[in-house]
């Protein structure tokens, strides 16, 4: 077989692929933007406009050689991709990692593909932010917490409501640090509504200043001058509709193998939140996923067989900030779920979001 390597989207587990994989094959990287976009920093971004360039890493710094494709994918089949303009790469390895959509502002608006435009949206969103005193965010998952987080960390005195129908917050995770996202939340002053929903949606646009009321299926009437959706996700694979490479799952979803094959196709692979792995859909899985792929596809062009796998892990894990010094955290230990301490998830995350792991992925100096 040749060595042209085609990756399908520059996020998290792409952009590490396409990295790894340059120095040992012909990578052409596929992303409609002009810049890898670090949306773990997005919410800190919305909140500190001036902090807001540091979540951008312009693909032309990424691979040492290859070529970056600015187009997106329109089909894939085990020969290649065909591109929205058209124009078809052929490629010998194919590795899927388009990824998922989030509502803005956890992750750039989609039509929103060059790092200009992305920034422009946050700034403007910044300024409706600033005067609104009554902030309202429906979704109590990690999203909706580090907002909160974030907009405390700027506006200790804003009145933030955080709404969401599930009865506990990060049901799954170990007690003890649930209690302590408890505390920290009551000691920002963020109010929850858990076991509730919204009798009907707001009125108004989500990040536009514009004061409404909504009402609970409690009968409780909340008055907000802005609010945020912080739910609702959805995978990006519409290029795989026509099914000329797989068979979706019902949530868009790719069946992979413990090798990250998509099933059917030994040459063909699938990194982060497209595959069907059995996780949370998180960046630093996807991360995993793309060391994987990247030495399963480096021993095939080396003329032997894979034997790199992945395996999900029994439990969740998470690194959630609140604001840069606060937050809780999970982490994987010999002996199971270790909560990690605040100081922990502001060193390993909540400080600079990372940033720094990214400058020295992206080769960018600070």
């Amino acid at each position: 077989m040749g060595r042209t390597v085609a990756v399908i989207g520059g996020g998290y587990g792409g952009s590490a692929v396409a990295k790894a994989l340059s120095s040992e094959a012909d990578v052409v990287l596929i992303d409609p933007r002009d810049a890898f976009v670090n949306s773990a920093g997005s919410l800190r971004a919305l909140a500190q406009p001036d902090w807001a360039p540091n979540m951008f890493f312009p693909f032309d710094t990424l691979l040492t050689r290859g070529t970056v494709i600015r187009d997106r994918a329109v089909s894939a089949d085990p020969g290649g991709v065909t591109l929205a303009s058209g124009q078809r790469v052929e490629a010998d390895y194919l590795v899927l990692a388009t990824g998922s959509s989030y509502a803005y502002p956890a992750k750039p608006n989609a039509n929103s593909t060059s790092t200009s435009e992305a920034l422009d949206d946050l700034r403007q969103t910044h300024k409706e932010l600033v005067d609104a005193e009554r902030v309202l965010i429906l979704g109590a998952g990690p999203v909706g917490l580090e907002l909160a987080g974030e907009i405390k960390e700027v506006w200790p005195d804003k009145q933030v409501t955080i709404v969401d129908p599930a009865e506990q917050l990060l049901p799954g995770f170990e007690p003890e640090m649930r209690q302590d996202l408890h505390r920290q939340l009551d000691e920002r002053g963020i109010q929850l509504r858990l076991g509730t929903d919204l009798r009907v949606p707001p009125t108004t646009e989500p990040g536009l200043a514009e004061t409404c009321t909504v009402t609970t299926t409690g009968g409780d009437e909340i008055t907000a001058d802005i609010w945020f959706r912080a739910y609702g996700t959805s995978t990006n694979s519409d290029y795989l509709a026509d099914g000329k490479l797989t068979t979706r799952t019902p949530h868009g979803q790719v069946p992979v193998t413990e090798f990250l094959n998509v099933k059917g196709h030994d040459h063909v692979y699938a990194v982060g939140d497209i595959t069907d792995v059995a996780e949370a859909k998180m960046a630093g899985y996807a991360m995993q996923h793309a060391e994987v792929v990247a030495k399963n596809i480096t021993a095939r062009l080396n003329g032997e067989q894979p034997t790199a796998t992945y395996q999900p892990l029994p439990f969740p894990m998470i690194l959630l900030p609140l604001g840069p010094n606060g937050g809780v955290g999970q982490l994987p230990s010999p002996e199971g779920p270790f909560v990690a301490p605040t100081a922990m998830v502001s060193e390993f995350k909540g400080a600079d979001l990372f940033t720094g792991r990214f400058i020295e992925q992206f080769g960018r100096t600070a």
